[in-house]
């Protein structure tokens, strides 16, 4: 007979965020040159994880979407300043078309 579990346990939640790190971040949108995208985006994919919330009884999906949030909010000036550089990337391939050619 075997000490160990017979199910695989659940992956480790993400580290709770403060309990004032949503609106603190909405605010932190809302002052962005991209608001008028991101507030939005934000705001429903914070609704859908408070949907997932109720049902699951989770806030494992909250904590995700605050924290990709604050990453995309982090990102931000380096991604500016990439585009700002004017480095062209247009000798590139499209990975999608890499992955049919390896298929055929």
């Amino acid at each position: 007979m075997s000490a160990q579990p017979d199910h695989t346990p659940a992956a480790p939640a993400p580290y709770a965020p403060a309990p004032g790190a949503p609106a603190e971040l909405l605010a932190q949108l809302r002052a962005d040159r991209r608001a008028a995208r991101w507030v939005p985006a934000f705001e429903a994919e914070w609704a859908a994880a408070l949907e997932e919330s109720r049902r699951t009884f989770s806030l494992t999906t909250l904590y995700e979407v605050v924290h990709a949030w604050q990453a995309r909010l982090a990102s931000a000036p380096s991604v500016d300043a990439f585009v700002a550089s004017g480095r062209d990337e247009a000798g590139f391939m499209d990975m999608a078309e890499l992955r049919g050619r390896r298929r055929r």
